[in-house]
Order: structure tokens, then C-alpha cells, then sequence
């Protein structure tokens, strides 16, 4: 008897433990909460529309998943390549097809994350991965200048490999270029024609910065049958910012570092009818010693006009063959008249400084100049002669853009004194 009370205690926990068991067996059944259960393979639930075995995918083709509605529907898809980028997509009413909306990349590996409900609203999922054929036409991009150290004025350029003439396949070309400065600046490209952009700041570098351009085109369908390639990348840093300032109707040049006068240096630049182009210039480059001919211009040769000159310390600013260049059979004439054939003419002493003090991408303006106006392109880098505004409508991603025949090479000639 005194066992009795014992044996009724252990019998009702007993029972207790049970019922418990039998509550938490009910929750994960799928008739109690489908939700709680684990997913199950859902291969059998959904198709998609890639090939079967090794086959890879063709790229220009959408990709597509769907799922029998009388079995259940797609909730979700997601997918990623190996780069980390989603593939966008959209999914219709019922949850019967989920179509891709974006291009898929070409020479791509992805993986397909689908996931489902049956009729009874279980959870299912499954995943697949593909890979894309690739492209057989490329487009790679070469960015300039050089990486090295370059002044304030000097453009990023990107020659494409293949021409690019819609609003819309240009877009996706900006889109994937990309220029980092440090310290950051507005900038932002101009199609100078369909093979070629240029880009520049809003306003000069600033000094000192690093300028990073990189190419994000690979696998990007560009247009029809055309796909970006692998394309290598640009750092260049930026100097001083040297501005020399030569005014044509008083033959001086004021050169300015960093804001602060260094050098004025009396010149002469082109006599009538060779007249030194007004406008703001970029140095192209530098050359110790060039032979300077008149027939290189079109000035026949034994004509009045005809010349034949050794010239040194040559700093080219034209393809055309305009320089800032030593020129002693000028120096009477030197901050008195112009007397050049639209070359920007000083003593050697005063070249020599010249030559040694700039570098590419430095900035020569020519003001109050009876000469035309620099042009914008082609015939060397006039970018800074387009306002902002103007330079802006270059850009495929903000105004439609001229499909622009390529800058004539007939720009790049010989040298003029």
C-alpha cells in the first residue's frame, strides 16, 4: 500500500510524456504547418530551357524555368555567376514561369537556385548550374595614354576593337568603363566616334590625384552576336598643374604652376596665313630634334614661303605638326612679331626650359590668335575647347550621340616651324 501513490506518479508523467510526444509529432507532419517541414527536391516539380549534359548555353537566348501548376508553383528564383552578379528575371501571376529579363553573360558559369510549393503548400527546392558558350565576336577595349604621370589636362582615351554605332549598345559600353580619381571628380565620356571615346573631368585633374580606368565588359552582351572580352586596366597619377598661357597679339607666354607665375618668355607664332590655332592644347609629347620641312605642309618647295630647318627642343601640341619650339632665326622677332608658320617659336635657352619643365597631358592655350579655333578632336586633344554642357551630350547615358566618322588622319602630318 505504501507503494501505491508511487507507482500512480510515475505512470502520470509517463502519460504526460507521451501526450507531449505526440504534439510535437503532429507539428512536424506537413497536414499540420507545411512551412516547419523540410524542403524537398523540387527536380521533379520544375524544367528549364538549358541544354542537357555538358551543352553549354547559348548566351543570346533568355533562360527560362518552369513548373506544372497542377503540381505546385514557383515562389523564387535566384541567379549568380561567378563573379558574384545576379541575373534579373520576373516572374509571372501563377508562379508558372520565371523568364530572365537581363542578358546572360557569355563564357559565364551560373548557378539557378529555384524554389517552389506544392499543391499542399510543402516547400520545395532545387538547384542547377550551366555554363554559356562563348562569344564568338569580342569587344576589348585599349585605354591611353600610357600608364606613367601625366598634367592636369590629359584625357582617359578607350579604343574599342570593333565599332559600336547604337544609342544602346553604347550605353552598355559606358556603363561598363569605368574612371576612379583620387581625390574623387565629376567627370564623364564623349563618343568621338564609333570606335573611340574620350574621358575628362568636369575641370582639370586636380594635382596629385591617381586615376584608375577599368573595363567591366567581359561576358557583357554588347549587341547582337557581340560580347565584351577581357581588357586591361589604366593607372596614371597627375603632376603639377602647368598652364602655359601664349598670347598671340602681345608674343608673350605666361607659364603657371600650381597658380603661381614661373616664367614669362617672349615668342612669335604663325605670321598671316599660318596663323597658330586659338584654343586650349595638350602636350602630345616631346622631341629633342625634329626635321622641319615646308612640303610636309603643303608649301612647295623653293617657294618664298619653303623651308628646311633642324629645330630642337620640340614640344608637340598638334598632330598636324604645331610645336613650342626652339627657333634662333627668330629671336629679333621674339616678343614682337609673329612671324612663324603657326609654330610658337622662342630662344633655345628659353625652349630648353620649356622642354625640361613640362610633360604630356600639360595644358598650352593660344589666346588673341588671327587662327581658327582648335579643334575639339583629331587633331590631337582640344577636349577643354567643348563647355561642359556640350561635352556632356557625348555621352551615350545622358543625350543621343552623332555617329561621327572617325577624326580624319589627314590631321596627322608633318611638322610646321
Amino acid at each position: 500500500m505504501n507503494h501505491t501513490p508511487h507507482i500512480r506518479t510515475v505512470l502520470s508523467c509517463t502519460l504526460l510524456a507521451v501526450s507531449l510526444g505526440a504534439g510535437a509529432t503532429a507539428c512536424g507532419d506537413s497536414d499540420g504547418d507545411p512551412l516547419a517541414s523540410k524542403p524537398f527536391d523540387a527536380a521533379e516539380q520544375v524544367s528549364f530551357n538549358t541544354p542537357s549534359g555538358d551543352v553549354k548555353v547559348d548566351p543570346d537566348k533568355p533562360l527560362e524555368v518552369t513548373a506544372d501548376g497542377d503540381d505546385g508553383r514557383i515562389t523564387d528564383v535566384t541567379v549568380i555567376d561567378e563573379a558574384g552578379h545576379y541575373l534579373a528575371g520576373e516572374l509571372n501571376a501563377d508562379g508558372t514561369r520565371w523568364r530572365s529579363t537581363s542578358p546572360l553573360s557569355a563564357g559565364a558559369k551560373y548557378t539557378v537556385k529555384v524554389s517552389t510549393e506544392d499543391a499542399d503548400g510543402a516547400p520545395g527546392v532545387h538547384t542547377l548550374t550551366f555554363e554559356t558558350a562563348p562569344a564568338s565576336s569580342l569587344l576589348t577595349v585599349k585605354f591611353g595614354p600610357k600608364a606613367g604621370t601625366y598634367g592636369v589636362g590629359q584625357p582617359i582615351t578607350a579604343e574599342l576593337s570593333a565599332p559600336v554605332r547604337s544609342k544602346e549598345a553604347r550605353a552598355v559600353v559606358e556603363r561598363a568603363l569605368k574612371v576612379e580619381s583620387s581625390p574623387a571628380v565629376e567627370g564623364a565620356w564623349y563618343w568621338v566616334d564609333d570606335k573611340s571615346l574620350h574621358f575628362r573631368p568636369k575641370e582639370y585633374w586636380p594635382s596629385g590625384a591617381a586615376v584608375n580606368a577599368t573595363s567591366n565588359l567581359q561576358g557583357v552582351k554588347v549587341s547582337d552576336k557581340l560580347y565584351g572580352g577581357s581588357s586591361k586596366g589604366l593607372k596614371i597619377t597627375i603632376g603639377d598643374r602647368i598652364e602655359a598661357i601664349t598670347d598671340a597679339g602681345s608674343h608673350q607666354m605666361t607659364v603657371i604652376r600650381n597658380g603661381e607665375v614661373i616664367n614669362t618668355i617672349p615668342v612669335t607664332t604663325g605670321k598671316p596665313g599660318f596663323s597658330t590655332r586659338n584654343g586650349i592644347k595638350v602636350v602630345l609629347g616631346k622631341e629633342y630634334f625634329v626635321r622641319m620641312r615646308g612640303t610636309s605642309i603643303g608649301i612647295a618647295e623653293g617657294s618664298a614661303d619653303s623651308y628646311d630647318l633642324p629645330v630642337y627642343y620640340a614640344t608637340r601640341v598638334t598632330w598636324s605638326g604645331e610645336y613650342v619650339h626652339a627657333a634662333p632665326w627668330s629671336v629679333g622677332s621674339q616678343g614682337y612679331a609673329n612671324v612663324s608658320h603657326g609654330c610658337t617659336g622662342m630662344s633655345t635657352g628659353n625652349a630648353a626650359w620649356f622642354y625640361e619643365t613640362v610633360r604630356e597631358g600639360d595644358i598650352v592655350k593660344v589666346v588673341n590668335s588671327a587662327g581658327d579655333e582648335m579643334d575639339p578632336f583629331g587633331n590631337g586633344f582640344g577636349d577643354w575647347n567643348l563647355d561642359w554642357d556640350k561635352w556632356r551630350k557625348g555621352s551615350a547615358l545622358v543625350a543621343d550621340t552623332r555617329d561621327g566618322s572617325s577624326p580624319s588622319d589627314a590631321a596627322r602630318l608633318r611638322p610646321q616651324v
